[in-house]
């Protein structure tokens, strides 16, 4: 067992998945389904099982795993004791661990990715304590502080694909092809004909980039962040990972050479491609030895011009992509992630008391794994434009980040640094939106009650007046709705939000009851447009999952036992309900 255990890498502690059980066996026959049963029963109790999903949710899938098989515990009886019964092949009871070991990976991830939200926060006040008495805070930061530099995103209607797609310079299949490791290579003055749009020399940190600075100061774990511009750094933060790679180096395709990021900087702005020089020099001294060689080859006779065509392109064609081109250490798709992510969410989790998520909405895989690897119980607050619906953080403050930040400063008795002088163009947008003694709080009611979205007072008070010119809910209305069951009062909960005089909104105390503005509501709309969502996507072309807005079913990928018999748990009872 220990030997199984302590294969375990830090890359397998989140996003364990695998379409090899997507697709369930034939179904169990009534002898194999009732051994299995009484094998489970005589198994765990309910109340180890709910022991064991505790720790799992605390400890992650590497530490649990190591704990657990290191007790001499077996993999078959955690299965069977969570109800979900291995595939086929891997049903039979003598089954070793290490083959069971990559499915039950997959069952546990799958329950790691289903975090509950907790309870005790809520208010815009809750988050004003968490970050005031939190001191080793990671922040896991995405596109939506950089737009207001004027950098663009890449998925949002009016980002770099849309651009890409609307101009139709360049012939691509798809506007990913951009960032495509492959197409690079055959192509690389595609990506360095556009490269200066994005480059970070023209853009200056926003208030977003400075508060992760100023929280580095007071309490910063580290700073995950998904952005490809390296405007956390120019801020002045020292703790970040750019998750999927960055300017600030470069390396050479061929002998894999890395450099500083500005050693390429002046091919960016001129639109040229950067080549390795000892790369391409070696490169031009191969394909003229082939050429010599094939003439040589060819005998004393002269060779036809069409023969030496063919030989040159043959020669070319064998270096094709990659004679030495320099490409900057950005993670396009078909490129892994560097493994030092792994080992640095790995050692976080263990520290991490606050994560604070920041301009995006959590699309991209394995990065979006953050929120269910850290412990379940470490508090989440949410920063985002738009709000979220496949993961649950425990405070959602939507709006401005830029003005959202800001405020809680002040709040706070906060300084934001200033911007540094001298660095790159003028700012787009620096200004907050809504001066800080001009924010007030939109709040949802039931179980959306911790979403909060940031509006000026007076949009609010015109908002107000609006609803009372046209006659709001009426208490019979909202009773009825109370009333419905199911889906539609889950419905009812989505739709209109509140205004909580309590949460840090000043003079707008007798509010309440107010259903929402068709703004406020869009931006709550759990089916919100994809292009809207995307406004924060992130500045990413990696190649990696999009997630699936349907969190699934650990059970989904076995044979549930006892399914339909009312003296047992049913069919995902057990995994649910944990």
């Amino acid at each position: 067992m220990d030997d199984i255990s302590s294969e375990l890498l830090p890359a397998e502690s989140y996003q364990i998945d695998s379409d090899a059980y997507s697709d369930s066996d034939s179904g169990l026959s009534e002898d194999e389904e009732e051994t299995l049963v009484q094998e489970a029963e005589q198994g765990y109790s309910e109340a180890e099982i709910a022991e064991f999903l505790v720790r799992l949710r605390e400890d992650g899938l590497h530490k649990f795993l190591r704990w657990y098989l290191g007790d001499g515990r077996t993999l078959r009886k955690l299965l069977l004791g969570l109800y979900v019964v291995p595939p086929k092949p891997l049903r039979h009871p003598s089954t070793p661990d290490v083959l069971l070991r990559p499915f039950a990976q997959t069952v546990l991830s799958r329950i790691l990715r289903r975090r509950a939200k907790l309870p005790l926060y809520n208010t815009v006040e809750d988050a004003l304590e968490l970050l005031a008495r939190s001191q080793r805070i990671i922040v896991l930061s995405g596109a939506g502080i950089s737009t207001s530099c004027g950098i663009p995103d890449f998925r949002s209607a009016d980002g770099l694909y849309a651009q890409l797609r609307d101009e139709g310079r360049y012939e691509l299949d798809d506007p990913q092809q951009m960032f495509d490791i492959a197409y690079f290579r055959e192509n690389p003055e595609v990506f360095y004909s556009f490269a200066k749009q994005i480059y970070p020399s023209n853009f200056v940190p926003s208030p977003c980039h400075r508060w992760i600075k100023l929280l580095e100061d007071r309490g910063l774990l580290r700073n995950y962040t998904q952005n490809i511009d390296t405007l956390e750094s120019q801020a002045g933060v020292t703790r970040v990972l750019q998750c999927h790679g960055s300017f600030a180096t470069a390396s050479c395709l061929r002998c894999k050479t890395r450099q500083p990021g500005k050693s390429i900087e002046e091919h960016i702005m001129s639109q040229t491609v950067p080549r390795c020089p000892s790369c391409y020099a070696e490169h031009e001294k191969e394909v003229a030895e082939r050429r010599t060689a094939k003439v040589a080859r060819k005998g004393k006779g002269k060779a036809k011009a069409n023969d030496w065509d063919d030989s040159e392109s043959e020669d070319e064609e064998a270096w094709k992509g990659e004679p030495g081109i320099i490409k900057p250490d950005i993670t396009f798709f078909g490129q892994a992630l560097d493994s030092t992510f792994d080992e640095c969410l790995f050692r976080d989790r263990e520290e991490v008391d606050l994560l604070v998520v920041i301009g995006t909405s959590l699309k991209v895989a394995p990065v979006s794994e953050v929120l269910s690897h850290i412990p379940h119980s470490v508090p989440q607050i949410f920063i985002n434009l738009t709000p979220v619906t496949h993961v649950k953080p425990d405070i959602c403050l939507l709006g401005d980040a830029d003005t959202i930040v800001q405020y809680l400063s002040d709040r706070l008795g906060w300084l934001i640094p200033p911007a540094p002088l001298g660095a790159g163009r003028p700012p787009v947008g620096q200004a907050t939106k809504i001066p800080t003694d001009d924010v007030a709080w939109i709040s949802r009611r039931g179980a959306q009650a911790h979403e909060h979205m940031l509006v000026s007072k007076e949009a609010m008070e015109a908002y107000a007046r609006a609803r009372a010119e046209a006659g709001d809910l009426s208490d019979s209305d909202e009773t009825e709705d109370d009333d419905d069951e199911g889906e539609e009062e889950d419905e009812d909960s989505l739709l209109p939000p509140t205004l909580d005089g309590a949460d840090g909104v000043d003079g707008v105390d007798g509010l309440d009851g107010f259903a929402g503005t068709e703004q406020v509501e869009a931006a709550h709309d759990a089916d919100v447009d994809e292009e809207r969502a995307a406004d924060v996507d992130e500045q990413v072309p990696v190649a990696d999952a999009e997630v699936d807005s349907d969190e699934g079913d650990a059970a989904d990928i076995s044979e549930p036992l006892a399914e339909g018999k009312q003296d047992r748990p049913s069919k995902r009872s057990r995994l649910d309900g944990a």
